[in-house]
């Protein structure tokens, strides 16, 4: 069972259209089943609209999916019930920290790194989230308690791979202070729910599986076969983001791009080559996950 999660916070470009199509490939071409979830925990961003725009970009490309879309918001009784198991067993605790203060509070600050290493300064100061409103007048959010060494990823197309996520991150946010959970517990929580078993998408979130991973011993879940495949570039070496709207989904087929086109590129890039532009579902019988090469692809300009 696989899964397309977007998120539905604007116009889905090309780099999400590889890695849904290639995680739509790899479960289909074996007659497997997708299940479609939109991660719309992202606050005011995440429009109603949006969600319509991102299903609609994905049956343009000629992608379908088994079963109800599920909404990862109507989830908020289940991830509030984990956040409490694990407060309960001592594998978090709240915090009250900001994302200001955290990063006061390296003393070496870390180039380029998506987010600081919290420091562990809520550790043992709060029993609970009412004692630690009540102490500083703050909400407290939730943070997953780590154990220093190392976590092993045994990716099926990246490899084995090893992250101390003690050292890297220290203990991860998994409650937010606005009471909504933060996107790695929703992400195992809402897996384990649909069934999924094979995991497809973008190599920048490969460091996010050991999280996912810790989580999952945790609360007993079982753990996915995951699949991080390399990401879409801009020419300047950059990943794709919503900032490069001339290749939005959107943006394409309102300029007249015929999808197979598109799809076709994405094909050549997971190394099959055809000589004449097909539907995704054509596809299909020529996919291979082994064939798609293990450096990053740099987008074309135009269609």
């Amino acid at each position: 069972m696989g899964r397309l999660a977007p998120s539905p916070t604007g116009s889905l470009h090309l780099g999400h259209a590889r890695s849904f199509l290639l995680a739509w490939w790899h479960a289909r071409s074996r007659g497997g089943h997708i299940v479609m979830r939109m991660e719309d925990l992202d606050g005011p961003r995440c429009e109603p609209r949006f969600v319509d725009q991102a299903l609609f970009d994905l049956e343009w490309l000629g992608i379908d999916w088994d079963g109800p879309v599920l909404l990862q918001s109507t989830g908020l009784p289940r991830f509030a019930e984990a956040i409490d198991r694990l407060l309960h067993t001592g594998a978090a605790y709240p915090c009250v920290c900001s994302r200001g203060e955290i990063r006061a509070a390296q003393s070496a600050p870390q180039r380029g790194a998506a987010e600081p290493r919290y420091p562990g300064t809520c550790r043992g100061r709060f029993a609970t989230a009412a004692q630690a409103l009540s102490a500083t007048g703050r909400e407290a959010g939730v943070r997953f308690r780590v154990r220093p060494g190392s976590v092993v990823v045994d990716d099926r197309f990246a490899g084995r791979h090893e992250f101390d996520v003690e050292a890297s991150v220290g203990d991860f946010l998994i409650g937010r202070r606005d009471g909504a959970p933060a996107y790695q517990l929703a992400v195992v929580l809402d897996d384990a729910q649909q069934g999924v078993t094979e995991i497809v998408r973008g190599d920048d979130l490969l460091p996010s599986a050991a999280r996912q991973l810790l989580l999952q011993r945790a609360l007993g879940l079982p753990a996915a076969d995951y699949y991080h495949v390399p990401l879409v570039l801009d020419d300047t070496g950059r990943r794709l983001a919503k900032r490069h709207d001339d290749l939005g989904l959107s943006q394409l087929r309102e300029r007249g791009t015929d999808p197979r086109a598109l799809v076709s590129w994405v094909a050549a890039s997971a190394g099959i080559v055809t000589g004449e532009p097909l539907s995704a579902r054509e596809y299909l019988p020529l996919f291979e996950l082994t064939r798609v090469p293990r450096t990053s692809v740099i987008a074309p300009t135009r269609f």
